[in-house]
């Protein structure tokens, strides 16, 4: 009975929900204005002078005699809970994510459902606080779900770790800064390259503005994507031919990591054998006149091809031909996505010469990621209107790849990913649905609930 009598105290209330409130947004969001809703919580649970001012009292003695107006409350009150603790849940401590494309197969499939971690690497406060809850950045009805009114700084709370090399990733995408709305599966600036080497760079431009429609958005509005971490602030990466060296030390071994391949068969192979691989149909390009296969495959499945008769040799792709496409996009750092580098990774309050010839690489991380001006005057690199020969990082930076590598749209192609991009990391496969088999045979039960490192 006592017991009881301490729950419903209202002194006693009043102290665990001023704790946990301090503790969650005063301490762990060191932010001293968040004190100012000390008083709001004494005033419910003690005083009632606001609730009396607002004629709280007449509302509940409404929705005890009123039995239409007590179910309408009801839901009401229910939903504004519901959208409030969804809200701090997704701001301070996990986001479920869905996996929309192959880039990370095996490691990752299609139609996986995951929770992602905010708390491993510490959430980041909201930058475009005024937006509709649980919406991303559009609507289902097609206008944007928020307001640019108030734009806040970066800023991250603490949190078990940092990033580590090797870990799976959840970011925003840094080059969806902007967006074509009618090609939204394309980067904007491909687009940009494919109507400027067409017709020049104002021509291009001003006819792409007048065909399609482009849009801004905030960092913590753009796109979620997710990679593995291969190179960490401060890092050396390099890829020769297909295999990444990071410092100089090959990549550890990552079991599910596939490769694209050339199977020669001297007949076609079994819907059997195909199914075995668990690769997607779509992803399977078959040449009936060359009896070639082109497919992604791990070092496993690889394997498993080698012992069939009918396969006479496999070859793994390789890209020799740079192309404008590969990071940072400049014919005078001619890579490919299979011989990339090497690419020193920048670390927050190092310092790096700049020149004409390097520039290409830092050139999106001063203007866009940085905020500065940057422009090229009789050879001269000016920043905000300075000459400048160095430039210091004002943030870390990480290089993500995909599993899938030759299937994946990653820093090979866009560059670095800013700290204040990341995310979280996925802890685990809640749901996991196959898209090309009906339910319930969509289901992939023996993916449910795996944890992922």
């Amino acid at each position: 009975m006592k017991a009881k009598q301490i729950l419903a105290n209202r002194w006693f209330k009043f102290g665990v929900v001023a704790l946990l409130y301090t503790l969650l947004f005063v301490v762990w969001s060191r932010n001293l204005w968040f004190l100012l809703g000390l008083p709001i919580i004494f005033d419910l649970y003690i005083t009632g002078r606001i609730a009396r001012l607002v004629r709280w009292d007449k509302h509940q003695e409404r929705k005890k005699n009123n039995k239409t107006y007590r179910e309408i409350f009801s839901w009401v009150d229910a939903i504004v809970f519901a959208l409030a603790f969804a809200t701090i849940i997704n701001i301070y401590f996990f986001q479920m994510y869905t996996i929309p494309t192959s880039s990370m197969e095996k490691t990752l499939l299609v139609g996986d459902y995951l929770y992602v971690s905010k708390a491993t690497y510490g959430p980041r406060m909201p930058q475009t606080p005024l937006a509709l809850p649980l919406m991303h950045h559009t609507t289902p009805w097609g206008t944007k779900s928020y307001s640019e009114a108030i734009q806040r700084p970066y800023k991250r709370l603490a949190g078990l770790r940092g990033v580590e090399r090797g870990d799976i990733v959840v970011f925003n995408f840094p080059a969806g800064d902007s967006v074509i709305l009618e090609r939204q599966n394309e980067t904007y600036y491909d687009i940009v390259r494919q109507f400027t080497s067409a017709y020049g760079e104002s021509k291009g431009r001003q006819l792409m503005n007048k065909q399609y429609t482009v849009v801004a958005r905030p960092v913590d509005k753009r796109e979620h994507y997710v990679k593995r971490c291969v190179a960490l602030p401060g890092d050396t990466l390099k890829v020769e031919h297909t295999v990444l060296f990071v410092n100089g030390q090959a990549q550890n071994y990552i079991q599910n990591q596939q490769y694209i391949y050339f199977v020669e068969t001297s007949s076609p192979l079994g819907s059997r054998a195909i199914e075995r691989l668990g690769i997607s149909p779509e992803d399977i390009h078959y040449s009936p006149s060359s009896g070639i296969y082109t497919m992604p495959l791990t070092e496993q499945a690889k394997r498993q091809l080698e012992s069939l008769s009918n396969v006479v040799r496999i070859t793994k792709n390789e890209s020799q031909e740079p192309f404008d496409a590969i990071f940072p996009n400049n014919r005078n750092f001619p890579w490919t996505e299979d011989n990339f580098g090497p690419l020193w990774i920048p670390a927050k309050g190092a310092t790096v010469a700049l020149s004409v010839d390097n520039l290409p690489l830092y050139e999106r991380i001063i203007k866009n990621y940085e905020g500065h001006s940057l422009e090229v005057v009789d050879g001269k690199i000016m920043i905000d209107g300075k000459e400048a020969t160095q430039y210091t990082f004002e943030m870390d930076y990480y290089f993500m790849m995909g599993d899938n590598r030759h299937m994946s749209a990653d820093s090979r192609f866009w560059g670095f990913v800013p700290e204040d991009h990341i995310v979280g990391t996925p802890r685990f496969v809640w749901l996991s649905l196959d898209k090309y088999k009906p339910f319930p045979s969509n289901i992939r039960w023996n993916r449910m609930f795996r944890a992922h490192k």
